[in-house]
């Protein structure tokens, strides 16, 4: 009994060996800023002074004061996450399963390709898109819509509301291929191939089928883990907009979404409690599409 018990402690030891730096680091770089965040909502803070409790004054105003964020952040925050959270996850999957079906070589080349957008994104917003977005006639699609006398005059695509959130769709769904895309590869790629042949002798018809019944269920974790990262990186989009248009607000706050407004405050008028505030709401809003992603995804049996 003691030897057993002996060994026990060392496996015990052993576990929190390896579990313990990332309990310190979850702790110290999760934990306590959201702590903090949600403390801070609660005071009036200029980020100079000592925070003065206000109580739920913050959430109050946001709610009911905070015109621009009940008419255009929030808006804004919901519209561009209900189509680009499920439009690159979809695109992230579909890529992901057509890539499965070609020979390894090009495959891990067109990974790297399509990956690599995620890792570049800030770069090529400021190089590639706000080239070609340009309000110019020297700007690659005022230039080409000139040439064909589409326009008559070059179009300020970035400084224009009409305009911006679509080109904030279209930048983020062409750098959504991120680790998301990487694990549902991955997922594909190691389901047992007698899954398939059991199917279609137990009478599946066609691919389809094969993706719906099969491929996604045997990836579940992989699914999940896509899902989750696809909602956060949504959320934390809020660059996009301020890096394209080159302001903050950006103009007529058409492409403001709850990031931009948290540095609007925060570091820009330096009301931190308000920013805290509007972070914690934006927390509870993730958490609660996260929910949603874990009831469709996780297993019940």
């Amino acid at each position: 009994m003691a030897i057993k018990s002996m060994m026990k402690r060392d496996s015990n030891s052993s576990v929190w060996l390896f579990l313990g730096p990332y309990y310190l680091m979850f702790t110290i770089f999760i934990i306590v800023p959201v702590m903090v965040a949600i403390g801070l909502s609660f005071t009036d803070f200029n980020a100079i002074q000592f925070p003065s409790f206000v109580g739920l004054t913050n959430y109050v105003n946001l709610l009911t004061q905070d015109a621009t964020f009940m008419r255009y952040v929030l808006p804004n925050t919901l519209f561009f996450a209900l189509i680009v959270g499920p439009g690159g996850y979809a695109l992230a999957f579909l890529m992901a399963w057509m890539l499965a079906q070609i020979p390894h070589k090009p495959r891990t080349v067109l990974a790297l390709a399509l990956y690599s957008p995620s890792m570049t994104a800030g770069v090529a917003m400021s190089v590639l898109w706000r080239v070609i977005f340009s309000g110019d006639a020297s700007g690659y699609l005022n230039s080409l819509l000139l040439r064909f006398g589409m326009i008559s005059e070059p179009i300020q695509f970035l400084q224009s509301p009409e305009y911006l959130m679509t080109i904030m769709i279209l930048v983020t769904l062409w750098s959504s291929m991120g680790v998301g895309f990487l694990a549902m590869l991955s997922g594909i790629l190691n389901i047992n191939p007698e899954m398939y042949e059991a199917a279609y002798i137990d009478g599946l018809k066609n691919r389809f089928q094969e993706i719906f019944y099969v491929t996604i269920p045997s990836m579940r974790p992989q699914m999940l883990f896509g899902a989750v990262m696809a909602i956060v990186a949504t959320f934390q989009a809020g660059a996009i907009g301020v890096e394209l248009s080159g302001a903050n607000p950006t103009p007529q706050y058409a492409g403001q979404l709850m990031v931009n407004h948290i540095e609007d405050f925060g570091f820009i008028r330096f009301e931190m409690g308000y920013a805290a505030a509007v972070s914690v709401v934006l927390l509870v809003v993730v958490y609660g599409f996260s929910k949603v992603v874990n009831k469709l995804f996780v297993d019940k049996d």
